[in-house]
């Protein structure tokens, strides 16, 4: 990574851009804040270790700006970049292993359908959390929290999906997942 300048650069606009998703919160009620994770585009471009990497950039940008305690990195980190990373990554490998090796099926399943599963289990991951701590009751967080699983779903993989497409189509190099000659070959 040192001698690739132009892979040093897409790190850090990985991770400046994945700050600004993680930074633009809503919630209705106080701490159920949720937020677009991109880790799913993340994942497919870099791989799930290195992605997991990257998120420490938004992570400290966080904290330097003190929009998240410096005491709750850890279990933010856990639940916002690692966990997403290893699911983006499983079901991206499943649809490899189990689909054909098709352009619309990589934008499609490991892209767009990839991204709304994601979201909802760590939508699921957090509100378990929040549960088992007391920090909130079971209806409090369904209410509030579980119930915009649906309405974040669809813009998290529409979000995703358009950014896989893109790189797909004018960058495919930037995807470490997405091979030319198995997608776009002929011989298929």
């Amino acid at each position: 990574m040192r001698s690739e300048k132009e892979y040093q650069h897409l790190v850090f606009a990985s991770g400046i851009v994945l700050f600004c998703l993680w930074a633009l919160k809503a919630g209705i009620s106080e701490g159920l804040d949720i937020h677009f994770l991109g880790m799913t585009v993340l994942t497919l471009c870099h791989g799930p270790r290195i992605a997991i990497w990257i998120s420490l950039i938004p992570l400290t940008l966080m904290v330097a700006f003190g929009l998240l305690p410096f005491a709750d990195v850890g279990l933010y980190a856990l639940t916002t970049a690692v966990i997403p990373a290893l699911v983006s990554y499983m079901v991206f490998y499943l649809s490899y292993r189990y689909f054909s090796h098709h352009l619309f099926v990589y934008i499609f399943i490991a892209g767009f359908f990839n991204a709304v599963f994601t979201i909802i289990f760590h939508l699921c991951v957090v509100s378990t959390g929040y549960w088992v701590s007391g920090l909130y009751g079971w209806e409090t967080i369904f209410d509030n929290y579980l119930s915009l699983a649906l309405l974040i779903g669809f813009p998290e993989g529409l979000l995703n999906g358009m950014a896989v497409t893109l790189m797909a189509v004018y960058r495919p190099h930037w995807l470490r997942t997405f091979y030319d000659r198995e997608y776009l070959s002929p011989d298929r």
